[in-house]
């Protein structure tokens, strides 16, 4: 009786070891694996398109050049909101709520500081702090969708405080 009792174990062992390496796959990859649309000529600063859908450029909406701040950044291992963005969250709040057909997707980011794990964590609460500033303002639930890349997505490579100031975002993207 004992012997089959090691054969269960034994096999409920390797079926979890076999579970445990599987790699998570990215969201939506290209045919090619790239995430680069296939009409972008990339170049090698670090910044260009990622392939998620970059929405629908908006400029009939707003008036200035500042005023289309489309990244709001973050301190270093913090998703409180700065308080120079409230006027930029004020005006897409007034957006959505007066546009209740319009919707975004908050992606969060961080530099590539922490774990994995930590990023991811730390990406989805800058979109949630984004995201519960448009609402308290007046934009609707149904209207903002969130998700956290972590450190997957850099808009900078490098190590220095220059590229990971650049990395620690939240980007507001226009889905329709």
């Amino acid at each position: 009786m004992k012997f089959h009792q090691l054969i269960w174990l034994g096999l409920a062992s390797l079926i979890l070891a076999g579970c445990g390496s599987q790699d998570i796959p990215d969201p939506d990859p290209d045919s090619d694996g790239t995430m680069v649309d296939s009409e972008y000529e990339g170049d090698t600063d670090g910044f260009g398109e990622d392939g998620m859908g970059d929405g629908e450029f908006i400029d009939a909406e707003f008036g200035s050049e500042d005023e289309m701040t489309m990244v709001i950044y973050f301190d270093f291992d913090q998703s409180e909101l700065r308080a120079e963005y409230a006027d930029v969250l004020q005006r897409h709040a007034n957006d959505l709520a007066n546009n209740r057909g319009n919707q975004i997707r908050l992606e969060g980011h961080t530099d590539e500081r922490g774990s994995r794990e930590y990023n991811i964590g730390l990406g989805e609460r800058r979109s949630q702090s984004v995201r519960r500033l448009l609402l308290i303002q007046g934009a609707s639930a149904d209207q903002i969708s969130t998700v956290s890349f972590g450190e997957e997505r850099p808009a900078a490579f490098g190590s220095d405080e220059e590229a990971f100031q650049l990395n620690r975002r939240v980007e507001i993207k226009f889905v329709n």
